[in-house]
Formats: C-alpha cells, sequence, structure tokens
C-alpha cells in the first residue's frame, strides 16, 4: 500500500480531494477531503489496493456500506457514499475535528468516572440504534470512538469489520491483535454473535479510557482471547461507581451480560448522579478551512454538521440537569421494568423522528445559529416575504396559524409528559421492595420472592463462575419497589458452558493429555494394538468432536503397536526359503543358522529361537532359524605303515573306533582299513583295522 503522502492532491470520483492524512490503519489510510459537489469537508477511508481484486470483499463491502449508510443516529459516524478505484475501494465519511479516544489515550489523558459515563452513553446509544436494525459493529475499539470538535461523540466503522473478515487477504503483522484486544469472549470460541458482544467491547473500551490498561492483554493473540473466557472484569479503584456498570457489561456469558440499551441507561443514570464531567482534553486537528482557503478559491466555505456539545441523553439528546437529590431516585427507576419499556418506545419515537428531521434537513437548504441555548434552524421558507412596498403582513398572517399549532402541541406534550411522569413516580415509590436475591439458590430465591408477594420467572445461562442452581441476575434489580405479583426474572446458572473439544487422534498420549488439560477435561486413557497407528499415538477419542461438559473425562485409545505375534509350527519338509517367508509376513526378521542333525535332512528346519508356537513376539523381532546341514560324515585316515598304536590313535582322531584287528597274532604294524581310507562315514562308525 502506498505512503499517506503520496495520495495528497488526489481526486476520487473526480469529486472528493484529499487534503491531509488523518492516520493509517491496518487496512486503510485516512484522509481529510474536500466534496467539490457539495463544497463541504468530508473524511475519506482508502483501504488497501489487495482488496480491489476479491469480488467476495467487494460485494460485502457494498452490501454493508449501503446498510450503514442508511443509519442516522447523532452517535453513530455517517457513511455519505463509497465507490472502487483500481487501487481499491474507498468510504466516503462524516469528517470530525475533534480526534478519537485513541488519540487522547495516546497522548496520556485519561478519562474520569463521570466523563467516561457521558462518553459510552453515547456510543451505548448508537450501538443500540445499529442493533435494533440487525446490525453488530463487531470491532469497538479506541480509534473507532471519534469527537466532533465540540466533543460529541460518534462510534465509526460499523460494517467494516465484517468485510474484512471475509476478505481473502492478509491484514498486516499485529493488526488482528489491535481487534483481539478489545473481542468478547464469544468472539474468541468463534460463536454467532449480536449487540451484546459490541457491549462486552464497549466495556473493555471505558475500562481501559478510566484506568489506562486493556484487562486480559496477554502477549499473544491466543494467550488475550483466551483469558477473558469464563473471566470476570478485573477490579480497579480508578472506576469508582463505574465499576459495577462495566462489570455487568463484561459478563462472560453473552445471555446475562446487558445489553446496549441496559448500558446506555445505567451510564445515564450514573451521569446525572456523578458531578458534571469536565470538558475532554481533545486535540482537534487543524484542518479548518478558512474563507480563502477553499478549492476553488471562491471564498465559500464548505458546508460541515454542526453538533453542539451535549452530555449524550437518550439516542444522543441533550440530558436533563438534575437536582442535587436526584441521583438515588434516577438509581431507582433504573430498575424498574416498566421504565424501561417507556424509554425503549420512546427511543424508537425519537429514532424515527430524527430520521425524519434529517430527511428535511437534506431537502432544504438550512442556515443555522447557536442562540445561547438551542441550535435555531432558519429555513428559507420561513423566512418573512417582503413586496416591493417593504410590506410583509401576509407572510406574518401565515405564520400566526402555525404558532399557535406550535403553542397547542407543546402544551399537549407537556401534560402527557406530566402524567407520564406521574405515572412512574407512583410505580417507583410505591408496592413492594424486590428484594436482592443474585447469588442465592434459585429455591431459596423463589421462597424470598414469594414471601414478597411477587414471582419468579426463571431462565436459565452457563457461567464460568457461578455454580449450577445459583441465581446470576436478576430484573428489576434489588430495591425497586414493584406491585404484588409482579413477575421478577431470575437468571440461573447451568454451571459451566460446554467446552469444544480439542483434536485429538493422531496426536501423540502426552500432547493429547496436555491438550485436554488445557480446556479442564481429564484423560482416561486405554491402550489398543493397532497395525497402522504407531506406538504412543492416539487411535480414537470419545467425544472425538463437538463439545463436552465442563471437566468430563475424555476417553482415549492410545495404540501399543502392532499385536505380538506367534512363531509358527514348521512342517518336516520345509525349507528355509519357506520359513522365511512366514516370519516376513508376519513382520518378523528371519536370521538363518546351519546345524549337522543325524535326524533332519539337508535343507530342513531343526529349530527356531524363539521356538515354534511361542507368543508374544513383538513386530520387528528377530527369529533365528537353524537349518539341517544333514548328517556330519568323517573320512577314514590312511593307516598304512603306521604303528598300530598310530593308526588307532589317527582313528579316534576322526571320531571313528577300531572295534576288530585282523592279521598274524604278533603284528606291530597297519595296513589299511574296512571301509577303505578316504571313504566318508558318520562319526562312531565301527572300522576293522588290518595289521602284520
Amino acid at each position: 500500500m502506498s505512503t499517506i503522502t503520496e495520495q495528497l492532491g488526489r481526486d476520487l470520483a473526480g469529486r472528493y480531494r484529499l487534503e491531509a492524512g488523518l492516520g493509517t490503519g491496518a487496512s486503510a489510510h485516512v484522509y481529510a477531503a474536500f466534496d467539490g459537489r457539495l463544497r463541504r469537508r468530508v473524511a475519506v477511508k482508502l483501504l488497501h489496493p489487495g482488496l480491489s481484486g476479491d469480488a467476495a470483499f467487494l460485494r460485502r463491502f457494498s452490501a454493508e456500506a449501503q446498510a450503514v449508510a442508511a443509519l442516522n443516529h447523532p452517535n453513530v459516524l455517517q457513511v455519505f457514499d463509497w465507490g472502487e478505484e483500481e487501487d481499491g475501494p474507498f468510504l466516503v465519511l462524516e469528517y470530525l475535528g475533534g480526534g478519537s479516544l485513541r488519540d487522547l489515550l495516546d497522548q496520556g489523558h485519561r478519562l474520569t468516572p463521570a466523563q467516561a459515563a457521558a462518553v459510552g452513553a453515547g456510543v451505548a446509544r448508537g450501538l443500540a440504534y445499529a442493533h435494533r436494525r440487525g446490525l453488530v459493529h463487531r470491532d469497538v475499539k479506541p480509534a473507532n470512538v471519534l469527537f466532533d470538535a465540540e466533543g460529541g461523540v460518534r462510534i465509526a466503522d460499523f460494517g467494516l469489520a465484517r468485510a474484512l473478515a471475509e476478505a481473502a487477504w492478509t491484514e498486516p503483522q499485529g493488526a488482528v491483535l489491535g481487534t483481539a484486544r478489545y473481542a468478547s469472549p464469544e468472539q474468541a470460541e468463534g460463536r454467532s454473535l449480536d449487540g451484546r458482544s459490541d457491549v462486552y467491547s464497549l466495556a473493555l473500551v471505558l475500562y481501559e479510557a478510566v484506568t489506562g490498561r486493556v484487562p486480559f492483554s496477554a502477549d499473544t493473540t491466543v494467550a488475550t482471547l483466551m483469558a477473558r473466557i469464563g473471566a470476570t472484569l478485573p477490579p480497579a479503584p480508578e472506576l469508582g461507581p463505574l465499576a459495577p456498570i462495566l462489570a455487568q457489561a463484561a459478563i462472560s456469558e453473552p445471555v446475562v451480560r446487558l445489553d446496549a440499551d441496559e448500558l446506555a441507561e445505567d451510564l445515564e443514570v450514573l451521569g446525572r448522579a456523578l458531578p458534571a464531567p469536565g470538558a475532554l482534553p481533545l486535540a482537534p486537528r487543524p484542518l479548518e478551512l478558512s474563507l480563502d482557503d477553499t478549492p476553488n478559491g471562491s471564498g465559500e466555505a464548505p458546508s460541515r454538521r454542526k453538533s453542539p456539545r451535549r452530555s449524550s441523553g437518550r439516542d444522543g439528546a441533550p440530558s436533563r440537569t438534575p437536582s442535587p437529590d436526584a441521583g438515588l431516585e434516577d438509581l431507582t427507576e433504573l430498575g424498574t421494568s416498566s421504565a424501561r419499556r417507556g424509554a425503549r418506545s420512546e427511543r424508537a419515537r425519537a429514532d424515527r423522528q430524527y430520521e425524519t428531521d434529517r430527511h428535511e434537513t437534506d431537502q432544504h437548504e438550512t442556515d443555522q445559529h447557536w442562540d445561547g441555548q438551542r441550535w435555531v434552524h432558519e429555513h428559507a421558507a420561513d423566512q418573512p416575504f417582503v413586496d416591493e412596498d417593504g410590506v410583509e403582513e401576509q407572510a406574518a398572517d401565515k405564520r400566526r396559524p402555525r404558532r399557535l399549532r406550535r403553542t397547542v402541541l407543546a402544551v399537549v406534550l407537556l401534560l402527557v409528559l406530566g402524567a407520564g411522569a406521574f405515572v412512574a413516580d407512583r410505580l417507583v415509590h410505591s408496592g413492594i421492595p424486590v428484594p436482592a436475591v443474585a447469588g442465592r439458590s434459585v429455591t431459596a430465591a423463589e421462597k424470598a420472592l414469594v414471601a414478597q408477594h411477587l414471582r419468579a420467572q426463571s431462565t436459565r445461562a452457563y457461567s464460568s463462575a457461578v455454580p449450577a442452581g445459583m441465581v446470576l441476575s436478576q430484573r428489576p434489580k434489588p430495591g425497586v419497589r414493584a406491585k404484588a405479583g409482579t413477575p421478577v426474572k431470575l437468571v440461573v446458572s447451568q454451571g459451566h458452558a460446554p467446552v469444544a473439544v480439542p483434536q485429538l487422534v493422531g496426536e501423540s498420549q502426552s500432547q493429547a493429555t496436555a491438550a485436554l488439560s488445557s480446556v479442564h477435561f481429564a484423560a482416561n486413557v486405554t491402550p489398543a494394538y493397532s497395525e497402522t497407528v504407531p506406538a504412543g499415538t492416539v487411535i480414537s477419542a470419545s467425544p472425538a468432536s463437538g463439545t463436552a461438559p465442563y471437566g468430563a473425562s475424555v476417553a482415549l485409545q492410545v495404540s501399543e503397536g502392532p499385536h505380538p505375534r506367534q512363531i509358527p509350527q514348521f512342517s518336516s519338509s520345509t525349507t528355509w526359503a519357506g520359513a522365511s517367508a512366514a516370519l516376513t509376513g508376519l513382520r518378523l526378521s528371519p536370521i538363518e543358522e546351519r546345524a549337522y542333525s543325524d535326524q533332519v535332512p539337508a535343507g530342513e528346519i531343526i529349530a527356531t529361537a524363539p521356538s515354534e508356537g511361542a507368543g508374544g513376539v513383538a513386530v520387528g523381532s528377530r527369529v533365528t532359524v537353524t537349518v539341517s546341514l544333514g548328517p556330519r560324515l568323517v573320512t577314514v585316515p590312511p593307516v598304512s605303515n603306521l604303528s598300530i598304536a598310530q593308526a588307532l590313535a589317527a582313528l579316534q582322531a576322526e571320531g571313528l573306533n577300531a572295534t576288530e584287528q585282523i592279521g598274524p597274532p604278533l603284528s606291530t604294524q597297519a595296513t589299511t582299513t574296512d571301509p577303505a581310507p578316504g571313504t566318508k562315514v558318520r562319526p562312531g562308525t565301527p572300522i576293522t583295522l588290518y595289521v602284520k
């Protein structure tokens, strides 16, 4: 990818002139640009050139860009346009001059709990708005939390993480770790994601914004991801009253985690109970154009959306100023389930109204100014019409009915809000206080609720920290007053979630047992013979894949090598060639030896070692086969002219015995033998000695 400065001055799509570099990420350069058609400042994200050849990515990128462009919310960075150049696709975004939360943290700044609550509430409102429309961000991190020049907060890069995840290219080394620092446990485990995954990531971002530390960080990507599975958020004194809210938002199991709406409400209530947050230490980028700096020199500055500095209320609306004692009532209001339902309906209406207002604003040229309390929009259609004689009464007359209608609507709205406040107050301050049952057994919790004339509605969820049968959380929260018979929703622990069984077949026994131990499984090893699997290697596992209960025992069948062999029984006519072939077929190593035998004909098998019929012989063992040479024969030595004593000694040296002497009685010299000298005979053959 080219350097960020090489692209400066370039026009994308003949419309967007790249004027200044704002930053470089793992997949893109970001520029401040000027939209020559609409005469306004924009931001352009120019993606990696390698993505231009990935058809699957471009399809996903197009779909995600269109979906995100439809989002209209004050806490979601707006997408204006997208396109594709030869060297890669690009996005045209709303330009914000206040930098990112990452910039702020990199400069050594830390947020106070009140500031983090205000920023987090705004981001959570933007996430909740997108979640209701089926979009999950998947990459919430400080670099994607942006500020305008007045401190308004936006969440950026919706949809891009999902498109990049399906791209067939490799990000630079370290890019994955940057995202892994804030990934949810279900992302680490490859489970399906919903909006609560973004809530977990936002909790880690706010934790870092206050403490300067990212929880669960480790030296490697795998260690970082595995550290948060089943873990609870580590305590940090700097968080103060923010700690319990972030702990609920960072619960390992998503089913009991706060959703974005609930997180926003909790942060807003906390913000009203805390002192007003100070101004954020933003470092606005010095990129605003003066009247003489416009690209065409016309003196007309590009239009930009003004965002008055505000603390985030519901869906970005300015929050009310609390009374000194409002904190306790607000915290009570937070736990009221009926108040939550009303708030969500109001948010949905606010979303629709915001989109309608924005659409109308886009349809007309609008001049706006800050009158010290609010933004005033003056449309051309609302300006007084002055005819040639300076008469504007007709226009004034036309405005009066409109003003009257607005006044009536305002009065009606105040009455409705007053009635709603009265009803909410009655709901909050009357009824039975809900007891605290989280952390108790479900049986004890149900008894406690029945004693207060309340009902229990239980759902089950996995938890790595809370034993099965114990209550993980409750809604409404403890202390909230509810009418008799009101259901209290309990989330009851099922114990640890099932754990994925690692791949074990083909691994050595030591590797397999170590892999099982790392995910808290026990190994039950059974030896077994195998003709194909080497000794010490896992033949099979049960279960072999899928998941198993936490702490379960996994049966491993480990090879002891091939079955032991038995030496065959050879027939009397078996030769060396036959015996060798039979032993080789049994994967044994035959060794030949030869020996004389008076009983076994030459060439036949005399014996084997181990002996014939012996079992338990390991494959590859040496087997000695003794092959007969037939009987041993000796040559009758010559005895002519030897004395009788010498002749007898020569015969005895060959294993022969002279059993008879034939000749004169007083003979002293041998003459010959029978069998005759030179004859081959077996040792011990009787010899007749002739003497003279």
